[in-house]
């Protein structure tokens, strides 16, 4: 009979993302995207933090509550083959798995421990969608966590952008300006599915309040609207 072992939520992430389309595929990629890891009553302890400034990056154990299912595959289809293909799911990163975890490298930009909501943490690179549940947070050590030779498998890919973004001034400056680069890397990672590729289609993002509107033919992203999402339909989104 499988043991189960309960966890408790230690925190939440606060990210600019707040539906799954155009999340980063892995942690990293895209170091101009900023979050905030905001802990739970229980965990709201100075202390707890103590010793943490001194490392750059952290690991982050986190729930893929969007994707839990009742059963799991032992093969997927990993976005990185377009999707064509099926391997091991213990040979991916993909989030659907018999226990729906995510394991994110962050970097630690810095810590802020006097707030109404308690010590946050200021975080660049996440790939988690707005309001994850975070399970535990550990320092990453260079000495033991880097491994320079280590084989990519399937996987091995550059971190650039696979796309040239088009996207108008007079748009991109619509979003504040320290979320601009943030949203030119997204869409340089073609964040469309794999599976659609369809050259007249227009695909929207939703990214750090705003609806990017957008189209992709080629190698070429075009931007076509960026509108600020009102606040009401903000909240409606989340409930459904």
């Amino acid at each position: 009979m499988p043991q189960v072992f309960p966890m408790q939520v230690i925190a939440h992430i606060r990210s600019d993302f707040k539906t799954k389309f155009g999340i980063p595929r892995q942690s990293g990629l895209i170091e101009a995207l900023k979050a905030q890891i905001f802990f739970e009553p229980e965990f709201r302890r100075p202390e707890a933090l103590r010793g943490l400034e001194g490392f750059s990056h952290l690991w982050l154990l986190w729930h893929f509550s969007e994707t839990a299912r009742e059963r799991w595959s032992p093969t997927v289809r990993p976005p990185k083959l377009g999707g064509n293909a099926r391997m091991g799911v213990f040979a991916t990163r993909s989030p659907f798995r018999p226990n729906p975890l995510g394991l994110s490298a962050v970097r630690l930009e810095r810590i802020e421990l006097q707030s109404p909501q308690g010590p946050i943490l200021h975080v660049a690179g996440a790939d988690l969608m707005d309001g994850t549940s975070i399970f535990d947070i550990k320092p990453y050590l260079p000495y033991a966590d880097s491994y320079p030779d280590a084989l990519g498998g399937f996987a091995l890919s550059s971190k650039q952008g696979s796309l040239a973004v088009n996207c108008p001034a007079a748009l991109l400056e619509k979003l504040p300006a320290g979320r601009r680069d943030g949203l030119l890397a997204v869409l340089a990672q073609d964040p469309r599915p794999s599976y659609q590729h369809a050259p007249n289609r227009v695909y929207g993002l939703e990214f750090a309040g705003f609806e990017v509107r957008f189209t992709v033919e080629g190698d070429r992203l075009s931007v076509l609207e960026i509108e600020e999402i009102p606040a009401s339909a903000g909240a409606r989104q989340g409930a459904e």
